[in-house]
């Protein structure tokens, strides 16, 4: 049996693989990989990162976000988020966005995979799931990045946080929050404070 088609029966459909996994399997990985990607059994998606489509009635299936990711970063602990997201919480903001937010351990910056957009952002912690109190304090870290006026969301956010548990809320902003974000909601709390103290 040819040696590319060994390296073929350990290939999945519906897998993303980086070179490295498949090196193993193979003793021309580089040569086997071209071969395999000019018959259309594997897709090169971004630098050593390899996706084996899965055939649907309606053609190649596009590999999940999340394998995708696990692929390119090699690792399982990561949060994607979406801008989007901050549309739920009714605070002014209503743009669509195309690019998704990968909080990780190992890498920052803009990468197009498989022609989608993903921007990694480095973390030393980030959560398993979101909830109303991260997004809000996520929306604050990323202003930055959203497109809306800033002033009126963040006037927005003002009025939103006296509604909701302020113990929580606290609590997140201690975890997640940037040095900017985290000097905000302090604030925030700090004239709640006194409004409640006259």
């Amino acid at each position: 049996m040819p040696k590319v088609n060994e390296l073929q029966e350990h290939i999945q459909p519906g897998q993303v693989y980086r070179r490295a996994d498949l090196a193993k399997w193979s003793n021309a990985v580089d040569r086997h990989l071209q071969q395999l990607v000019s018959k259309g059994v594997i897709q090169k998606l971004a630098g050593g990162v390899y996706y084996c489509p899965k055939k649907t009635a309606f053609g190649d299936a596009p590999p999940e976000d999340e394998t995708l990711i696990r692929a390119f970063l090699k690792d399982e602990h990561f949060y994607m988020a979406s801008l989007n997201a901050y549309n739920s919480l009714g605070v002014g903001t209503t743009q669509l966005y195309n690019e998704k937010l990968v909080y990780n351990h190992k890498r920052d910056g803009r990468h197009t995979l498989n022609g989608r957009h993903f921007y990694f952002l480095k973390r030393p912690r980030f959560p398993e799931e979101s909830s109303q109190e991260f997004l809000l304090v996520d929306l604050i870290n990323n202003l930055h990045f959203l497109a809306e006026d800033k002033e009126s969301v963040l006037n927005s956010v003002a009025e939103k946080v006296r509604s909701m548990d302020k113990v929580k809320l606290m609590k997140t902003v201690q975890e997640y929050a940037g040095a900017r974000t985290q000097s905000f909601f302090e604030k925030l709390f700090r004239s709640e404070e006194m409004k409640h103290a006259v």
